[in-house]
């Protein structure tokens, strides 16, 4: 019954959130002088109105899934990995470069890109967990500011040294990779390829494991209590290390199914002017760092994103109404912290322990 109550309860607050968005964007709707119920129907359109909508939406919802699966793991743990972006960048450079440069047939060049993005951005990833554990540096902090670094490194490399320079070359980005190397479609003409499936996977994967392994179980006993799980003989930094890394590579994962699965080469800034590390810590947040709860929560802010380009196509209100409805689920998970935040610190009051 409690597992029960508590799982309805996991599921009231996202819809709670995503109702009062609506609510909000209905509002904003008005405002701008649009239909309400016209401008919905068009966003349910243009995210599930027919297949290839249906396959766009899924196509933009994979790497949010993926960057969210990683942050979900580092959140259960109780550590805050605000870096996606840049462990996404990264593995998708990585991707790229692998997938060019490596002799080979097609499928090894395809598994190597993997591996190597998921290598280099777990490593990157546990880089920020290590400072943390060796000299204290606060691991939020540390996260945000390496996003920078990993960007503008990444910009530098197909910049200069890695540039395509073939035709025109007016834009920053690696060559194309080989066909032979791409990511299947699931369907003929559809944008939704193969990386859906492994994000799918990928989410399975996760959820068993947190919930039925013994190493699972660690993660959840040190983000649900660090004291308990001190006495219990469980490791901080050692498993800070394992799960900042495990999070980075499902981040550089997500990178590399963009670059594999549907843009075939690193082009820089496109990752980050799509979002896609920040909606995936959105549905983190929203799903409460729950894995399969996670990957609908995904789906639900690629089908307000995608939505919201069809609201703009067939209507005269405009792309912003859908940015509105996330800023809203934004400021529910907001108060939703600072609430939970307000609560401990009067219940240490009450029995005297510390915050």
């Amino acid at each position: 019954m409690d597992k029960l109550k508590g799982t309805l309860q996991s599921l009231v607050q996202p819809l709670l959130a995503v109702v009062i968005g609506l609510i909000v964007g209905a509002i904003a709707i008005v405002i701008v002088g649009g239909d309400v119920f016209e401008t919905y129907y068009e966003m349910w359109k243009g995210a599930f109105g027919n297949f290839y909508f249906l396959t766009n939406t899924l196509a933009r919802a994979t790497p949010i899934i993926l960057v969210g699966l990683g942050v979900a793991l580092a959140f259960r743990a109780g550590f805050f990995n605000m870096g996606s972006e840049g462990q996404m960048v990264l593995g998708a450079l990585s991707a790229a470069l692998t997938a060019l440069y490596i002799p080979g047939p097609g499928w090894v060049k395809m598994i190597a890109a993997i591996v190597a993005a998921m290598i280099v951005a777990g490593l990157w990833s546990a880089f920020a967990g290590w400072l943390d554990s060796r000299f204290g540096m606060n691991l939020l902090i540390t996260t945000l500011l390496l996003n920078y670094i990993a960007t503008l490194f990444a910009g530098y490399m197909v910049a200069y040294p890695f540039k395509d320079r073939t035709g025109s070359a007016a834009l920053s980005q690696t060559e194309m990779i080989d066909a032979s190397v791409m990511f299947p479609k699931l369907f003929q003409g559809m944008t939704v390829h193969a990386g859906f499936i492994i994000a799918i996977i990928a989410t399975l994967a996760l959820h068993f494991f947190i919930k039925y392994t013994t190493k699972g179980y660690e993660i959840r006993m040190l983000g649900g209590n660090p004291l308990f799980a001190s006495y219990g003989g469980i490791s901080r930094g050692k498993l800070m290390l394992i799960s900042m890394f495990v999070s980075g590579a499902f981040a550089g994962l997500a990178g590399a199914s963009e670059v594999l699965g549907t843009q075939y080469r690193f082009l820089d800034g496109s990752l980050s002017s799509a979002n896609f590390a920040w909606s995936g810590i959105m549905a983190t947040l929203l799903a409460n760092s729950n894995p399969i709860g996670t990957a609908i929560a995904a789906i639900l802010l690629a089908a307000l994103q995608t939505g919201g380009m069809g609201m703009e196509r067939n209507t005269d209100v405009p792309l912003e109404i859908s940015s509105i409805i996330q800023a809203v689920l934004i400021l529910f998970i907001s108060a939703k912290f600072t609430i939970s935040f307000i609560k401990r610190k009067k219940a240490g009051a009450k029995d005297g322990s510390a915050v």
